[in-house]
């Protein structure tokens, strides 16, 4: 079993396969696994950051416990 990256390695890595792309050099097979492990990636990495924005949340002031928590994505008093 592959070991699972962190959001900075496949965010590295993504920009290690941009520059191998970029240079253009690479045969036509070769290119096309690289583009297809950057798609892997930054779809895992859109996982993550969906996951993370729906933990981040924020608390204000309210109800009668005192505070209320608000999903971070309908916060609109920031």
């Amino acid at each position: 079993m592959a070991e699972k990256r962190t959001f900075e390695s496949s965010m590295k890595r993504i920009e290690e396969i941009v520059g191998l792309l970029e240079k253009g050099d690479a045969p036509l097979e070769t290119s096309l696994a690289l583009y297809e492990e950057a798609v892997k990636l930054m779809k895992e990495c859109s996982v993550t950051l969906t996951r993370m924005e729906q933990k981040v949340t924020i608390l204000s002031l309210g109800d009668e416990t005192g505070m209320t928590e608000k999903p971070y994505d309908t916060c609109e008093d920031i």
